[in-house]
């Protein structure tokens, strides 16, 4: 399970950070969080594969967001079979975006792609299967924005030496306790306590576009990691007020009070040529925090 930054400007590409996304894979399979312009030439230059891209999370649908769907959704399409199913989940008005886009130039879709608008009321489960679900939460942008979270399900590990010292290998036996049913192996009860752990869940909280808001806090509570924009410094405060975007101190401070494992910035202004100050800065509210940079993978050991 790793993270791929593909993107880390905010508004416009600079000569060294192009605009928004973030690739999560998670056992082989791809969730692209956001397709700014020039989204599909990251991928290629990160040695990743689109065609594991099965779910896209727009969080909302401004252009540095989005404007890299048309080519990406083309380029899939060419290169796999016809029918390939796309998930692609985002704020009230998607399906009226996307249907614009899509219409923005010719081409034929050979994509199944499902359109899911999402409206919701505190943070809501939208999807989620037997390994993970994914949440969202409504943001204070602009325009409709979600936030959304990423969370790996509690789950039983079989540890395959005790089973082997228990005479139990792969078949029913083992799917009973993977369940959490004890077995009978001869005249002895076997526990799944007895051949294997827990895994505790872990979560991955995404917050961007939006002031700071209540919903930021419900949206991070127990993240293991917190990536969230900072625009600004904190000097320009009343700038992201204005904006409807958050500082690095703003997002350090809801990384702290969630008691999150780590905070990574995204999402910079481009005034900012380096973007060590909004890590002092964060450092100074949230010490385990550090900046994203265009290719930055992140290994998540769990």
């Amino acid at each position: 399970m790793k993270l791929v930054f593909l993107g880390t400007s905010g508004m416009v590409p600079t000569k060294d950070r192009n605009v928004q996304s973030i690739y999560l894979d998670y056992n082989g399979e791809g969730i692209l969080l956001d397709c700014g312009e020039g989204t599909q030439r990251q991928i290629t230059l990160a040695g990743l594969n689109a065609q594991k891209i099965k779910t896209i999370l727009i969080s909302h649908w401004h252009g540095d967001h989005v404007s890299g769907l048309v080519g990406l959704l083309q380029t899939l399409g060419n290169f796999s079979s016809e029918g390939k199913k796309i998930k692609l989940f985002g704020p009230k008005g998607t399906k009226e975006y996307f249907n614009n886009t899509m219409n923005s130039c010719i081409f034929e879709n050979t994509l199944d792609i499902e359109v899911t608008e999402l409206e919701p009321e505190g943070l809501t489960t939208f999807y989620e299967n037997e390994e993970y679900k994914l949440q969202a939460i409504s943001l204070d942008h602009s325009t409709p924005c979600i936030g959304y979270s990423f969370v790996k399900k509690e789950r039983r590990k079989m540890n395959s030496k005790k089973l082997a010292e228990f005479g139990i290998k792969q078949g029913p036996l083992v799917g009973q306790l993977q369940s959490g049913n004890s077995v009978q192996v001869g005249e002895q009860l076997v526990k799944p306590s007895d051949v294997s752990e827990i895994e505790e869940p872990h979560k991955i909280s995404f917050i961007f576009d939006t002031q700071l808001t209540d919903s930021c806090y419900d949206l991070a509570e127990g993240a293991d990691l917190v990536v969230s924009e900072a625009v600004y410094k904190h000097d320009l405060a009343h700038k992201a007020e204005e904006y409807k975007h958050m500082t690095a101190h703003q997002a350090a401070q809801v990384a702290s009070e969630v008691g999150a494992g780590e905070l990574i910035l995204t999402h910079f202004s481009q005034r900012y040529k380096e973007v060590s100050e909004l890590e002092l800065e964060a450092k100074d509210v949230f010490p385990n925090v550090r900046c994203a940079f265009d290719f930055m993978k992140v290994d998540l050991n769990f």
